[in-house]
Order: C-alpha cells, then sequence, then structure tokens
C-alpha cells in the first residue's frame, strides 16, 4: 500500500535526514521525494511504500505527527487514495 508524508514548517538542519530515519524506523520505505524551500520555509512530499511497515497506517499517521510536533514541523501521513481525492481539481 502507498502512502503520502508531507511535512511542513521552519527550515533547520536534519529534517530530512530525521524524518527519512524516523520512517526508515518504521519498515516504510521512501519511493519518491520532492522538498523546496520558500525563503525559510520548508515543504516536502514523499510517496511511501508501507507493505514493510511495522504498524497500521493509522498508528503511523499518529506517530508521524507526534515526530513533527518533536522537530516543530507538521507531519501528516496519508494513504495515497485520499491524498489523491483531496487534491483533485
Amino acid at each position: 500500500m502507498h502512502a503520502v508524508v508531507t511535512v511542513v514548517g521552519k527550515d533547520k538542519t536534519g529534517i530530512i535526514a530525521k524524518v527519512s530515519a524516523f520512517l526508515a524506523e518504521k519498515g516504510v520505505n521512501i519511493l519518491d521525494i520532492s522538498q523546496t524551500i520558500l525563503q525559510d520555509y520548508f515543504a516536502m512530499i514523499m510517496l511511501v511504500d508501507l507493505s514493510g511497515a511495522k504498524k497500521e497506517l493509522s498508528a503511523l499517521a499518529t506517530e508521524c505527527a507526534e515526530m513533527g510536533k518533536n522537530i516543530g514541523m507538521s507531519i501528516h501521513l496519508q494513504h495515497e487514495e485520499i491524498f489523491n481525492a483531496m487534491h483533485r481539481v
């Protein structure tokens, strides 16, 4: 199953490293990643594969949100189909 991870917040050193290490610890594989910095703001979106994940999507989503709070970022994980439906024009 694929999911989308979004990370947004004030730019600081180590965001990509912390988020990717966190996902790897949970058995989540990053398939594609895009990130940008707009002045002082960092934005990243990742397509991930949850087939090797150690927990269900809802538990992972909660842990991602908590991890985001710990590093001062907003991190959301959602099923790819839900993400696509929300962003369809």
